[in-house]
């Protein structure tokens, strides 16, 4: 496994394996590393020729009061992660990837600005910017998310479409602890108390299942149920409940066929998110 910090050396890198007929797959991280991240790995490991790993803090997707700084990092537990499924980790450093008088950032418009774009201004506008750097770098012919963060990943399918990348954008299931909350890096701020109330996401996406099942389709009052079922819970606040289509995030009155809940919700200090698909049968 290849550890490399330096943009010029992972393209130089790249274009020998390109030329020898390799198969590149992509996995775009911010590290301190779960088994949400390493299912990706995995999967891509079967795909691919050569699987690299980017870990990368991106400053560009956070907001001027968020948790940059204290975002958690372990580079040495996760490239000890990594081993054996990993042909090479970039770790490049902002000051490469971002020089200082760069003034170049892509945005997706319609899709960037609503749900978590709302609530966290610029945000997309970062991770569009560092994932096409990560294309332009990688040159990937596969490139793996994970569905927890479902916006990220319709607005990156969107990017890749519009702006011609050649590359497949794998998409692969929400990767859950044994009582359901979904493996999130932010986790870790989590108090003990705090993260035995963090369940409560899953419960209102299972309960909201039922409710589809058994026939509920108007889409507001099973956001009232679960803005009900979650507030219960002391620690919680919601920034949002949404229901929307599963490609172009545009809310939907009555679920017809199929929808996705998004949920983003406050455990005392910590924003978590989470989501699911909502089937009429």
């Amino acid at each position: 496994m290849k550890i490399v910090k330096k943009i010029s050396i992972l393209q130089k890198e790249v274009s020998r394996l390109k030329r020898g007929g390799r198969r590149i797959g992509l996995v775009p991280t911010m590290g301190y590393l779960h088994e949400g991240h390493l299912s990706l790995v995995r999967f891509a490991s079967k795909e691919n020729d050569v699987v690299v790993v980017s870990i990368f803090v991106n400053p560009t997707q956070f907001g001027p009061h968020e948790d940059l700084q204290k975002y958690p990092r372990d580079l040495k537990k996760d490239l000890r992660l990594l081993k054996g499924f990993c042909d090479i980790v970039f770790t490049p450093v902002p000051k490469d990837m971002y020089p200082r008088d760069s003034c170049t950032f892509v945005e997706v418009r319609g899709t960037s600005d609503i749900l978590c774009g709302s609530t966290r201004k610029g945000h997309f506008i970062g991770v569009t910017t560092v994932v096409a750097k990560l294309f332009n770098i990688v040159l990937p012919d596969n490139a793996y998310f994970g569905q927890k963060d479902a916006q990220q990943a319709a607005i990156i399918k969107k990017m890749a479409r519009d702006l011609n990348f050649p590359v497949k954008i794998t998409v692969l299931p929400i990767v859950r602890d044994k009582d359901g909350l979904a493996l999130s890096s932010r986790n870790s701020y989590l108090s003990d108390n705090e993260r035995r109330d963090a369940v409560v996401l899953f419960q209102a996406l299972r309960s909201a299942q039922r409710l589809v099942k058994q026939g509920a389709k108007d889409s507001v009052k099973i956001k009232d149920i679960l803005a009900d079922f979650i507030g219960r819970t002391p620690s919680a606040r919601i920034d949002y409940i949404e229901i929307v289509d599963q490609d172009t995030l545009e809310s939907v009155k009555a679920i017809e066929r199929q929808a996705l809940l998004l949920l983003a919700v406050y455990i005392g200090k910590t924003r978590l998110i989470d989501n699911a698909v909502l089937k009429t049968r």
